[in-house]
């Protein structure tokens, strides 16, 4: 009989620990900072159980994250992998096991299943009716088979109707807790070729030095210690970190590029029906790597964008002009949703330079959004020029700069930020992750 060999993910030793403590309990939860290592620990449980028969199920807040995950554990047990299929969300092995994948979007996860071990991922950023679901349907897919169930995440805020803040904090949900801050992670940053042991001690020492300085406390804690955080209340993006000693900047004379970024939740007869636009430039060598150039905020009928579209990518090239950028416009990234979708589509067909915003960063939370682009605030790397920040329009009857209202005006951790309106904080936050990070903003 061929031999199949199968390489799981090497733990490190708080890895270690944490599994340890997984054959202890039949209910853990692992609240770990940002690359701890949670996907190489949760694919290790998952293609252990694999290999030896054993059927798991996987749930995800949403699809994307789903994809992920099934693509990485169908790549490391491909050696005795007998199918697999993503659109059913299904992996079988040679061995008898199997791994069902679900989204907690699905209020019936897991019905009618019965697993040896049921592993919830990034389970702080589900929805409020995640208990629900994990006490009604994933819970008793483990009854068969006294089976174990993993819960992985970072923290994401104090709520009491947080399913993961709940399982960590109260004993009645059965879950022991293991806490994993980033720095457990030995590999952050990894040893380069050739570098002596205390070089690179020395470089890690002042590479989470560094990323402490650099994030607003509160993003700290949460991000990197994965501690809770009360967000409640919190003026998240402080108005002089926009400033330059405490005043706008000037719009730059010379700059790498410039573009503009569109949100539309143009919902007619409903209250949020504000089509919202930011013009920003770009800079890697000269000036500020991000500065806020003109915005907009209009109400317009669906049928009427189209027509307005041609007047932002004019105003777009006489920013291009006046900021003697070196590529010009790169083009107006649009939300890929309501009334964007479709002046994206009228934008491709008519040859103008539009481009969706990255799916992935359009699916993430308005907090998680935030939090995301906070550190290039925190440093100073975004400025408003004076025209941006003396501006003021009337919308909705209100007469104020309301993309910095909305900006210095978001709360974390307050359902829709504390705001009546905040199409330019999207605009805003889209516009620097376009301009200085990842669809991730990191």
């Amino acid at each position: 009989m061929p031999e199949h060999v199968v390489t799981l993910p090497t733990l490190y030793p708080a890895q270690v620990d944490a599994f340890n403590l997984y054959r202890r309990t039949r209910r853990l939860a692992v609240r770990c900072g940002r690359r701890w290592g949670k996907t190489d620990f949760a694919k290790t449980l998952a293609g252990d159980a694999m290999v030896k028969g054993r059927s798991v199920g996987i749930f995800t807040p949403d699809y994307k994250i789903q994809a992920e995950a099934f693509n990485e554990l169908v790549t490391m047990i491909e050696p005795i992998k007998a199918s697999s299929s993503k659109v059913e969300g299904v992996i079988r092995t040679i061995t008898g096991g199997r791994t069902d994948f679900w989204t907690l979007e699905n209020e019936r996860a897991g019905r009618s299943r019965k697993y040896h071990l049921a592993i919830i991922d990034e389970a702080a950023f589900g929805k409020d009716n995640v208990t629900d679901i994990f006490e009604k349907s994933i819970a008793p897919t483990l009854l068969d088979y006294q089976g174990k169930c993993v819960a992985l995440s970072n923290a994401n805020g104090i709520s009491p109707n947080n399913f993961f803040y709940k399982i960590c904090t109260e004993p009645k949900y059965g879950f022991i807790e293991y806490h994993g801050p980033t720095s457990q992670n030995p590999f952050i940053p990894m040893r380069m070729p050739g570098e002596a042991e205390a070089d690179w001690r020395a470089r890690r020492e002042a590479e989470f030095d560094k990323i402490k300085a650099s994030n607003h406390p509160l993003v700290y804690q949460q991000e990197y210690l994965a501690e809770f955080v009360d967000w409640s209340g919190v003026a998240f993006f402080a108005r002089d970190s926009l400033l330059v000693d405490g005043k706008p900047a000037y719009t730059p004379t010379f700059c790498d590029a410039v573009y503009a970024v569109i949100d539309t939740g143009v919902k007619t007869g409903k209250e949020n029906d504000g089509t919202a636009v930011g013009y920003f430039s770009t800079s890697k060598h000269v000036g500020h790597p991000i500065t806020v150039l003109d915005w907009d905020y209009v109400q317009i009928e669906g049928s009427l964008l189209e027509a307005w579209l041609p007047e932002v990518f004019r105003r777009l090239e006489d920013l291009a002009r006046q900021t003697k950028a070196q590529v010009g416009s790169v083009g107006v990234f649009i939300e890929d949703q309501n009334a964007g979708t479709i002046l994206i589509q009228q934008g491709r067909r008519r040859g103008w330079n539009t481009h969706a915003i990255d799916s992935r960063l359009c699916a993430m939370g308005k907090d998680e959004r935030a939090i995301s682009v906070s550190g290039y605030v925190y440093r100073g790397e975004v400025k408003m020029t004076e025209h941006a920040y003396e501006k003021v329009t009337v919308f909705k009857g209100a007469s104020r700069n309301h993309m910095m209202q909305q900006i210095v005006g978001y709360r974390v951790g307050v359902k829709d930020g504390g705001l009546p309106h905040d199409d330019l904080l999207d605009v805003f936050c889209y516009g620097v992750a376009i301009g200085l990070g990842d669809w991730q903003g990191f």
